[in-house]
């Protein structure tokens, strides 16, 4: 197995150091290792990343590490001591990137903050993924993606609207955060490209989430509105719902577009709601809901799965089914795609998990390998760096590996 990106990935000749935990952090570093980036994982000896524990595992081994920790080298390191703060410094020196999530002012407790690393290090890009941001009254508070859902509004408008606002059943706030933090850090280094020098990227996870609600606070500010849980109904457009199938199957019905509301009611066998003077906006539908579920979800209920479908596609309206990951792994489009990749693990065999984020024509991601042990890497990335045997033997014996 080569644990070196290939010299044609877009990312190749990127060091990325991996200080983060529990999950923005560490998947944005995923991100970037995917296109080529030499990514090396950063654990405390004794406390590996949680997400080693997170979820099922298959003979002891995590399987949410195999996915978040691919593509990347694995090293163990105590900050807090003598030996891993040297250790740092010296990493850094040889770093691009490094992505932590720590609280605001560890770093600075151990000697490791802006100032110390930007002495190291001047192109360094420090990125730092935490919560509620560097300042700020809750700059100090535990974070994590649930608070983000909570505060930036996401569950408040989602569930149904006699019922109590709406928490993911996933990492929703942690996963945008990510994208937005690799986003970030590929801004700052292409303005290290004009400049010369590294900064600081301040991520607060709280932030991108609210801005993929879209523009609440706007439509607030302008005309004091404010949006409502709606259940799997939109306020700007309808029909938009899930309807049960006769085999009792659940298909997702959206009508974004004019023209394929439309559609939509010419096949359901209700043309006449189309000449109504609502029927011409999305709000105006939307406000009209009910009558247009009854319409569709009484049509597709008399339908089987296979029927709702050929007839939707036959008349390009847009439907899609409900898919638990058992179908998502079976259907045509995701396998066309190749979405869902085949990697060799010395550990478990052969895995499926996810493929890079997008396709490059030239310079196409990979992912390499899945994630490896605690500290594998350890001694061939203290040898790179310039460490003797007896060094590296030294710095264990006194808990800093």
């Amino acid at each position: 197995m080569t644990l070196t990106p290939p010299p044609a990935a877009p990312l190749s000749g990127l060091r990325v150091l991996d200080l983060a935990t529990l999950f923005a952090g560490p998947l944005a570093a995923t991100m970037l290792g995917d296109f080529g980036a030499e990514v090396i994982k950063v654990e405390h000896p004794t406390r590996p990343d949680p997400s080693r524990g997170h979820g099922p595992d298959k003979d002891g081994v995590g399987l949410w590490w195999k996915l978040l920790g691919r593509n990347k080298r694995t090293l163990t390191l105590d900050l807090s001591t003598p030996g891993g703060h040297e250790t740092l410094l010296r990493l850094a020196k040889t770093a691009d990137v490094i992505i932590e999530n720590f609280r605001p002012g560890t770093l600075e407790k151990w000697q490791l903050g802006w100032e110390e690393l930007s002495t190291a290090n001047p192109r360094l890009v420090l990125t730092r993924v935490t919560g509620f941001g560097q300042f700020g009254p809750y700059s100090h508070r535990p974070g994590f993606g649930t608070l983000a859902e909570a505060m930036s509004g996401f569950a408040s408008i989602t569930g149904e609207p006699d019922g109590p606002p709406t928490l993911p059943p996933f990492g929703l706030a942690d996963s945008i955060a990510a994208l937005a933090t690799a986003y970030a850090v590929m801004t700052a280094l292409t303005a290290r490209t004009a400049t010369g020098r590294g900064q600081v990227v301040d991520m607060a996870i709280i932030e991108p989430i609210l801005t993929v609600l879209g523009p609440q606070p706007l439509w607030y500010d302008q005309t004091g509105y404010v949006q409502a849980r709606t259940g799997n109904r939109s306020c700007n457009n309808a029909p938009r719902n899930t309807y049960r199938t006769a085999d009792g199957s659940w298909l997702a019905v959206s009508t974004s577009a004019q023209s394929i509301a439309e559609r939509v009611m010419q096949l359901v066998g209700r043309p006449d709601l189309v000449d109504e003077p609502w029927f011409s906006t999305g709000s105006g539908r939307a406000e009209h809901a009910d009558v247009l579920d009854e319409a569709v979800g009484g049509w597709i209920a008399g339908c089987t799965r296979a029927e709702a479908m050929a007839a939707f596609e036959k008349a390009e309206a847009a439907i899609a089914p409900i898919y638990d990951i058992r179908d998502v792994l079976e259907d045509p489009q995701y396998q066309a795609l190749g979405t869902i990749a085949e990697v060799p693990d010395p550990e478990l065999g052969t895995l499926r998990m996810q493929n890079v984020l997008f396709r490059l024509s030239e310079t196409p991601g990979a992912i390499r390998w899945a994630g490896r042990p605690h500290g594998a890497d350890t001694d061939d990335v203290l040898t790179e760096l310039g460490l003797s045997r007896a060094e590296i033997t030294a710095l264990r014996t006194q808990g800093a590996l």
